[in-house]
């Protein structure tokens, strides 16, 4: 599973495990832009059911400029992923530079009404060099 994910985060008996990908055919370098795919799989490790609701992320760009994007759920949903079961997706991030990294948490609630937070691992955007 390390292999797959390599960047991974437990909180409260979350797991989130990211994988990012460079997608040179959506990438413009002579534009100034660069684009990754991530693929984050969230597992539920906990023995209560917890829900997603928002998500924040710190976005900070190969200059050290930092952005903050923040949402309700991800993908257009909020997931409830009960004990032992995991939540998958894939979204995207654009780049006005070549490297970059990524960040951040989600806000979750327990069955029991609890709100907690869960940290995403920081993971980088790196793209390949391209010879000249």
């Amino acid at each position: 599973m390390k292999a797959l994910f390599p960047n991974v985060a437990e909180t409260r008996g979350v797991v989130v495990r990211v994988s990012v990908s460079f997608l040179p055919e959506q990438s413009e370098p002579d534009r100034g832009r660069w684009f990754w795919a991530y693929h984050v799989r969230i597992e539920n490790e906990s023995p209560a059911t917890i829900q997603l609701l928002t998500r924040h992320w710190v976005i900070t760009d190969g200059r050290g400029a930092r952005h903050s994007v923040e949402g309700e759920g991800v993908v257009g949903e909020q997931p409830v992923i009960a004990p032992g079961a995991s939540f998958d997706y894939v979204s995207g991030c654009p780049l006005a530079t070549p490297t970059g990294a990524m960040q951040g948490s989600y806000h979750m609630i327990a069955e029991d009404g609890s709100p907690f937070d869960v940290d995403i691992p920081r993971f980088a955007l790196l793209a390949p060099a391209v010879g000249a």
